[in-house]
């Protein structure tokens, strides 16, 4: 292959990369590897601008450019390039999207009641401090104060991660964080996913824990609720040694962790998904869904494989047949006056969870509850967007620490007051 065929072949590739992300496909098979790419070419754009430019100028370089098919390749490497730079603006965008969210749901002046948690005397710049930008897989062994810990029965889909400052004192009293793993309710674990959000949180005072729980298809729908639950009990009876306030815990996750943080947020106490600990108090004082699946019934826009999926691999049962059980499941059907506040982040160009339901999940949730509901929708965002370390990632963790501290101080506020820290 020469340098004139290895420059056009070069620039198809990066406009292609570059036109999926703008657009990626919405339906079908094809979805799913439109999904992986896009999301990683929309969240580190100018590296690859950068990459694609520098093997476009070296080919050209080699003589690329003496043939027609060369100088049609280093067109399509320029059109790519100027589109990786609209997507950079995208990202740098959402900053201002995520701050409007939270003015429209929390008010213009709600920075004034943001706490932040106890840390220790000697302070923060104490700590070696690792920007959201280039936090890696070396946050967990930076943070991790207990690993592999169990709380329930089922081996290590039963275990959890403590992390923490490794300088907070035990004898403090620092919020807390539920991390639930996305996976499609089959795979994935509580290592690897949403480090930024973690990193960045366990370095301003929190304390992150991060939970297993069982999959399906050797599982069974509502094996991975439970679970979380269990894990969430635990919490509350042992986060008090390591130095957290089981009186304020929060969830998070993305995805199937999107899905199973509302639930948990919205079905506080329901014993048909804590079975054997019915009287155990699972409520949660703040949830932060990502791009969660928010119905299981097919009655919102979804992606056209979700419930033969479900149906088949995760609950089970025909949704013809046991619409009840779908429906329990659903986030969107479980809405009540005394959810907690709710922050929800889903990307305007999520192909496996289309945006209309994250809409209509907020729209539901606004009209019920007496909480606080942000929601922000990123523009130009994939599924699993905060993955990477990226620009948008960077906003999306700080205006996260900004909602949960505003929750935070308006729990401590009710304890202060001697009133309930969420509605009832």
């Amino acid at each position: 292959m020469n340098a004139s065929t290895k420059l056009f072949s070069a620039g198809a590739v990066g406009a292609l990369a570059t036109a999926n992300a703008l657009r990626p496909v919405e339906r079908g098979l094809l979805s799913f590897p439109s999904f992986a790419a896009g999301a990683v070419t929309s969240e580190i754009p100018l590296v690859h601008a950068a990459g694609h430019g520098a093997a476009a100028a070296g080919l050209a370089a080699w003589g690329g450019l003496r043939t027609r098919r060369g100088r049609i390749g280093l067109g399509l490497t320029g059109a790519a390039c100027a589109g990786a730079l609209a997507l950079h603006r995208e990202a740098q965008a959402a900053g201002s999207q995520l701050e409007q969210a939270l003015v429209d749901a929390l008010g213009a002046d709600y920075r004034s009641g943001i706490v932040l948690p106890p840390h220790p005397e000697d302070g923060r710049e104490k700590v070696s401090r690792v920007p959201v930008l280039v936090a890696t897989f070396s946050s967990r062994r930076r943070y991790l104060r207990d690993e592999d810990v169990p709380f329930g029965p089922f081996g290590r889909r039963n275990q959890l991660d403590v992390w923490a400052r490794p300088d907070l004192p035990t004898d403090t009293v620092a919020p807390v964080v539920l991390q639930v793993h996305g996976g499609a309710w089959v795979w994935g674990g509580k290592t690897g996913q949403a480090y930024p959000l973690l990193s960045h949180l366990v370095e301003r005072g929190w304390i992150c824990v991060a939970v297993n729980y069982r999959l399906s298809p050797r599982s069974t729908w509502p094996d991975q609720l439970v679970d979380v639950k269990r894990a969430l009990a635990w919490v509350k009876d042992n986060i008090g040694g390591y130095g957290g306030d089981p009186g304020f815990v929060a969830v998070t996750g993305g995805s199937a962790g999107g899905h199973l943080s509302s639930l948990v947020a919205l079905t506080a106490g329901d014993p048909a998904f804590q079975p054997g600990f019915e009287d155990v108090d699972t409520a949660v004082q703040a949830a932060v869904p990502f791009y969660g699946v928010y119905d299981w019934t097919g009655s919102h826009p979804g992606h056209p494989g979700m419930v033969p999926f479900l149906q088949r691999d995760v609950v089970k049962r025909a949704l013809g047949d046991h619409p009840e059980a779908f429906a329990q499941a659903s986030p969107i059907e479980r809405v009540h006056a005394g959810a907690p506040p709710f922050f929800l982040l889903h990307g305007d160009r999520d192909v496996l969870v289309p945006v209309e339901q994250a809409r209509a999940f907020a729209g539901r949730l606004r009209a019920v509850s007496r909480a606080p509901v942000a929601y922000a929708e990123l523009h130009g965002a994939h599924h699993a967007f905060d993955v990477l370390s990226s620009t948008r990632t960077a906003h999306a963790v700080q205006a996260v620490e900004r909602f949960l501290g505003a929750a935070y101080g308006r729990h401590l506020a009710g304890r202060v007051r001697g009133a309930p820290t969420a509605p009832p």
